[in-house]
């Protein structure tokens, strides 16, 4: 633990810090070369950011507090250091991942030389991170105060919409899937439809014990926001059922039902559920913070909960449909009058690529195969592995670092966002503030509002959506 923290505290600057970089980035390296492949490359970036979401945990705790205290160049005191630390350590991958989102900015091919820096040169890549972390340790305290107020919290607000617009985008996506096996009634329809209605089933169950849990233990006299929260999330929970059966609007999206609105349900639900397990306990409405063991058991594995959760939401958004709309990144250019001059794409394989375009051509005059099948990108992908960036890339590497950016920033305002050390141990609590249980349930209230907009919208302006 202590090598681990000595790394910022020293700031990179010792040869200890320097072994430990080459060290890591080596290791990553390999493991890249050993996969290969679009998911280890976001795998490999995930890691990074909870390797430093780890060192950022640690800045809070009062080892590295005292550590703090003596290297500061600022003469920082007690929490005040951790704080400073903190949004050092998020401001300088932050920084990182805005610049490598500048640079990748229209690379959607894998042949474009640019590319190789979202796959390659992890070396480089982690050692300027380190020379961002030394710099930021110079940089004064006041610039990081006006960062964290007007930066990272508009930041991590705009990451947290991310990870509700996912949320609404997989309900839709996981029950249209069902459905489309279900209707194919092959040997395997019949599995789908299990999953699909015991899920649906599962999921409404789920949403019905936790609204009792919240009310039985996190209700009490006296505790009025968790009374307000489990109340209207009980309505709203209504209110989307409703919706999603609601005749006139499944004539517009026939897909809609029971399966999208359990999912929605059952994750706010859960929000709201985890915001009255996150408050203190100044008003005696946080029974789990008074029981020792429960309490050691929330605060390391809702951190271990949180961090994971921001990766995979970063990892997730840069290839969903919801924020890039088609494969590979959603707008790659290609010229299909003149396949041998497409943006660099058919020139990667120009026999096999020309030859394919040909035969759809072919087949497109003489009616076997729609005209949509011109746009079909899915033959510039491997067939062989779906995650194989053949040609195109799989997701878009711009908007990927990005959304990472946001990530150091939220992560940064929830660790520092007036969070108190419990009087045990040396586990700081994340999340464990009024501030992250107001954002959890105005989270859940948001998701309820997305998603009941997903259902209205093709009612509304039916000649967006081709229901």
């Amino acid at each position: 633990m202590g090598g681990i923290v000595s790394l910022p505290l020293q700031m990179a600057g010792t040869a200890a810090a320097s072994c430990c970089g080459s060290m890591f980035s080596s290791i990553l390296c390999n493991s890249c070369k050993a996969i290969g492949s679009s998911f280890s490359t976001r795998l490999s970036y995930a890691f990074l950011f909870l390797i430093n979401a780890l060192l950022s945990w640690i800045m809070l705790t009062d080892f590295a507090i005292s550590k703090l205290e003596k290297i500061s160049r600022f003469q920082c005191e007690g929490v005040e250091c951790g704080f400073f630390a903190v949004h050092r350590l998020n401001f300088a991958l932050g920084i990182e991942h805005l610049l490598l989102c500048l640079f990748l900015v229209g690379v959607h091919s894998t042949t474009n030389p640019r590319s190789k820096l979202q796959n390659s040169f992890w070396a480089p890549k982690i050692l300027l991170w380190l020379i961002f972390v030394v710099v930021s340790f110079l940089i004064p305290d006041k610039f990081f105060i006006a960062w964290s107020k007007y930066i990272s919290v508009i930041a991590g607000a705009l990451f947290l919409l991310v990870g509700l617009i996912l949320l609404v985008d997989f309900a839709h996506e996981f029950a249209e899937t069902c459905i489309e096996h279900v209707e194919a009634e092959d040997e395997y329809s019949g599995v789908w439809k299990t999953l699909l209605v015991g899920g649906t089933g599962l999921m409404y169950a789920g949403s019905i014990t936790m609204c009792v849990l919240t009310y039985v233990f996190f209700c009490h006299d006296g505790c009025s926001m968790n009374q307000a929260a489990a109340t209207v999330n009980l309505i709203l929970g209504v209110i989307v059922t409703v919706l999603s059966l609601n005749q006139k609007i499944q004539e517009y999206n026939p897909n809609c039902g029971l399966a999208q609105a359990a999912i929605v349900t059952v994750y706010c639900t859960y929000l709201t559920l985890s915001a009255a397990a996150s408050e203190p306990d100044d008003k005696q409405c946080n029974p789990l913070i008074r029981n020792r063991g429960t309490r050691t058991a929330s605060v390391v594995l809702g951190a271990i909960f949180t961090l994971i959760t921001i990766a995979y939401t970063t990892t997730r958004a840069a290839a969903n449909s919801a924020f890039n709309g088609s494969k590979g990144g959603g707008s790659i250019a290609i010229n299909y009058d003149d396949p041998v001059s497409t943006n660099d794409v058919i020139s990667a394989e120009p026999g096999a690529n020309e030859m394919r375009m040909q035969a759809i051509r072919e087949a497109v005059a003489v009616g076997s195969l729609p005209e949509s099948a011109l746009h079909d990108q899915s033959w510039l992908y491997d067939e062989d592995d779906e995650d194989e960036e053949r040609v195109a890339t799989k997701y878009n590497y711009a908007l990927f670092h990005l959304i990472f950016f946001l990530a150091t920033q939220w992560l940064a305002v929830l660790l520092t966002m007036n969070v108190q050390q419990d009087d045990f141990g040396d586990f700081v609590p994340v999340g464990r503030t009024y501030f992250y249980s107001w954002v959890k349930i105005v989270s859940a209230w948001l998701c309820y509002l997305i998603y009941g907009w997903s259902l209205l919208a093709p009612v509304m302006m039916p000649e967006r959506f081709g229901y």
